[in-house]
């Protein structure tokens, strides 16, 4: 939903008024910031300067024990002196404009959402952090030469990951487009980058159109999805959906998924060398048509997109076809004698491979009606065994 920019300039005049009213008054502005999910507007102070943190909780079902979460930091407003007094005028005017910041959609849109309020999630703590001075993305080193780059401040919880080798490397999937992942790589490696997505959803290509050279899956799907999309992005940064501040520089109204060019369409059993490392693709179609996952036999990793990730999985869209998904999870599940470790693409970057077998026991026993369910907004539920958790289409 839009919010209407209208809404965010409403207290403008009245910042004005009060700062032409009165020479001693240290309040001189008063800045409006529209985000759709993160929109506020508050009165700004030289000594108060804006911030916010935060990230989501997409795991509905998750047995972790939740970290202490992160706050939002408050704003305040001083006089610039202790020693000044306020005139009974000017209390009025302050105590009007905050009534009408109160009042706004704005002010609700301060709130820190439900989904991030136990972030950071514990998982992370003993991975190898890099980069720690970057805004948007966390960047953590998983593997050597793997780096699970996280954006913990959109719902999504996406991760996309860099693959290094000692001639190219591999960035598999882009993320949201909201900040710029050309510049979080180009930093972690010298080397050239071609791009490959685990499956073309929006929230995972949002970077495409940065890099030269792009793998794709030859489907209907991905070439649909190549064309970009600006309905699909708006929704990912509707209210609820961010937490913290957005980037500088982003502007919400011309958010949208930009269209890419796929170099080079590729298959099941496609292989990619890095130099020194070999990954290749396993078509793992069911979230998606495209849906793939990547395996390095060689370092027994196995990336795996949507297929798997530590939080309810969705398999309640259109192009989800079950049955596929089914005969995926199966694959991968094969591989599990081979594996070190399973790096999905949302939430929590690493898990064990003994999951993979229970992830085929788990989607079997919900599509056999066993399990738990519960309802989980229009037109879905949320299906649960055995700790697993799959969002499918309601049942009539």
């Amino acid at each position: 939903m839009m919010i209407d920019l209208a809404q965010t300039q409403a207290t403008a005049p009245a910042c004005t008024f009060l700062a032409t009213l009165t020479a001693r008054v240290s309040v001189t502005t008063c800045q409006a910031f529209n985000g759709q999910a993160r929109t506020f507007a508050t009165i700004c102070h030289p000594e108060a300067p804006a911030q916010l943190a935060g990230p989501k909780d997409l795991n509905v079902n998750t047995t972790q024990p939740t970290s202490p979460q992160r706050t939002g930091a408050t704003r305040t407003l001083r006089a610039h002196s202790p020693k000044r007094q306020s005139s009974p005028l000017l209390f009025l005017l302050f105590a009007f404009l905050l009534s009408a910041v109160s009042a706004s959609p704005l002010a609700a849109q301060s709130e820190k959402p439900e989904w991030c309020k136990p972030l950071p999630r514990p998982e992370y703590q003993s991975l190898q952090r890099v980069l720690p001075n970057e805004p948007w993305f966390e960047v953590y080193k998983v593997s050597a030469g793997v780096f699970a780059i996280y954006e913990p401040h959109q719902s999504e919880e996406t991760i996309s990951y860099l693959i290094v080798g000692t001639k190219q490397a591999l960035l598999f999937d882009t993320g949201m487009g909201i900040a710029n992942i050309h510049k979080v790589v180009s930093q972690l490696t010298s080397r050239p980058i071609v791009v490959l997505n685990s499956h073309t959803h929006d929230d995972h290509v949002g970077g495409n159109w940065q890099f030269n050279f792009v793998y794709g899956m030859d489907t209907d799907f991905t070439r649909a999805n190549a064309k970009g999309s600006r309905a699909a992005a708006q929704e990912e940064i509707a209210p609820g959906e961010i937490c913290g501040d957005l980037p500088q520089n982003f502007n919400p109204a011309e958010y949208s998924t930009k269209p890419w060019h796929v170099s080079l369409f590729v298959h099941d059993g496609f292989k990619i060398n890095l130099g020194g490392r070999t990954l290749e693709i396993i078509a793992t179609p069911g979230h998606t048509p495209d849906a793939i996952s990547l395996i390095d036999r060689a370092n027994g990793l196995l990336f795996t997109g949507d297929t798997y990730y530590p939080a309810p999985i969705w398999l309640f869209r259109p192009e989800t076809n079950l049955d596929a998904y089914v005969a995926s999870v199966k694959k991968l599940a094969a591989l599990e004698p081979q594996l070190k470790l399973v790096l999905g693409a949302h939430n929590v970057p690493v898990a064990q491979p003994s999951v993979l077998p229970r992830l085929v026991a788990a989607i079997e026993a919900v599509r056999a009606g066993k399990g738990e369910v519960k309802p989980a907004g229009r037109g879905k539920e949320l299906h649960t065994f055995d700790g697993i958790s799959f969002l499918l289409p309601a049942r009539h």
